[in-house]
């Protein structure tokens, strides 16, 4: 989760919503990625997304079922029904996101043998997500 969280950063200082996430298979880093909606112009590249897509082509494959995602923030449904598809077997995020997170819509968006485990540095995650935007909207 390290990891991510300093890909979240890397995101803050861009002026991108900071989210990060690592994709892990046996105690090795395989994808990652940071949010890159602002910079490429694209509503998918999502820090999700874009790890599973190096993921997916460290591996040669469309799936991941051995692997584990690490995130800054709860992933949303769209990354959710991603992660689905790769057939992740794990889940791990940092700070909920109950506005846009994938749990309002459970069970139905995450592959049904996936494990999924929150609040890992919740408050470190949270706190980032908060300064950005905090500083966004000037208060």
């Amino acid at each position: 989760m390290r990891q991510a969280y300093l890909l979240a950063d890397q995101a803050y200082e861009e002026n991108e919503v900071p989210v990060g996430a690592v994709i892990v298979s046996d105690y090795q880093i395989i994808g990652k990625g940071y949010n890159q909606t602002e910079r490429l112009q694209d509503p998918t590249a999502h820090a999700e997304m874009i790890a599973l897509t190096a993921a997916c082509e460290y591996f040669n494959s469309k799936y991941l079922p051995n692997c584990t995602m690490y995130v800054t923030v709860e992933p949303c449904p769209m990354c959710a029904g991603a992660m689905r598809w790769a057939q992740l077997s794990k889940i791990v995020y940092g700070a909920e996101e109950p506005k846009f997170g994938f749990r309002r819509y459970q069970p139905f968006l995450l592959h049904p043998k996936a494990t999924v485990v929150g609040g890992i540095m919740e408050e470190e995650c949270s706190a980032l997500m908060k300064d950005f935007f905090k500083n966004k909207r000037g208060k």
